[in-house]
């Protein structure tokens, strides 16, 4: 019997650094690929790339837009995913009327942060919601958070805010899942809360969703709280049945 290769897919902006806390853990009996989106500008492209270079049978996590992109690689691919775990995220579209126009203001202020200052100007925007509160002044977290930003230049933010505001409805995916599935998010998660993965868990049939949340922890809890995401990862891989 052998445990199948597991994906890590990262989120905006956001590459090997927000799993890279975790890896020890689950690199001891699997092979761990972080997955890179390159210069896509959709979410079901990022799929297409994800799908050209994966395994043919494989367990897969996404974190924020990552989780996304596991949504549309499970629409277009579902018989080759054996497990799917998907963090600090949502399902919906942008919305319809001032609610979307609203999202859609706030993300290109901040790309006009990055085109203009910088995009670690614009990250040190971005990073004073994304942790819990009582993180912000964890020098060394913020700086880890920073730097992974500011590989990424202000054209490939430009092309993700584009991917996220044309993102596709996943509600229909989730209700289809039959798969041993991990819903998990920080606790203080404020852009992408606890009830937002309560109605996801809703969605999936209950044999196959579990719900779990990380204490003291918010947007960026791979990073924040390593240990305690590591472990219920562990706990959903258990549950994947290996390749014979």
């Amino acid at each position: 019997m052998h445990a199948l290769p597991l994906l890590l897919v990262p989120g905006l902006m956001c590459d090997h650094a927000v799993w890279e806390p975790l890896l020890p853990r689950l690199t001891t009996d699997r092979s761990c690929t972080v997955v890179d989106h390159g210069q896509a500008d959709a979410l079901p492209q990022m799929a297409h790339q994800l799908l050209a270079s994966a395994p043919p049978q494989f367990v897969v996590a996404g974190h924020s837009m990552g989780a996304r992109v596991v949504l549309e690689v499970l629409r277009l691919a579902p018989e080759r995913v054996r497990g799917v775990a998907l963090l600090d995220t949502g399902f919906l579209p942008k919305p319809a009327g001032s609610a979307g126009e609203d999202e859609a203001a706030k993300r290109l202020a901040l790309l006009q942060i990055a085109q203009s200052q910088g995009v670690r100007a614009m990250a040190q925007q971005w990073v004073r919601g994304m942790v819990h509160p009582d993180r912000l002044d964890d020098a060394a977290l913020i700086e880890r958070i920073l730097a992974m930003f500011e590989r990424k230049s202000a054209d490939i933010f430009e092309r993700q805010i584009h991917a996220l505001l044309t993102r596709p409805d996943g509600a229909d995916v989730l209700q289809r899942l039959c798969v041993p599935t991990l819903l998990m998010c920080g606790a203080q998660d404020a852009w992408s809360p606890p009830a937002q993965h309560e109605a996801m868990q809703a969605l999936v049939a209950p044999a196959w969703a579990q719900l779990d949340l990380i204490a003291q922890a918010g947007h960026m809890a791979p990073m924040e709280r390593p240990a305690e995401v590591a472990g219920a990862l562990l706990g959903w891989l258990a549950r994947v049945l290996p390749t014979p």
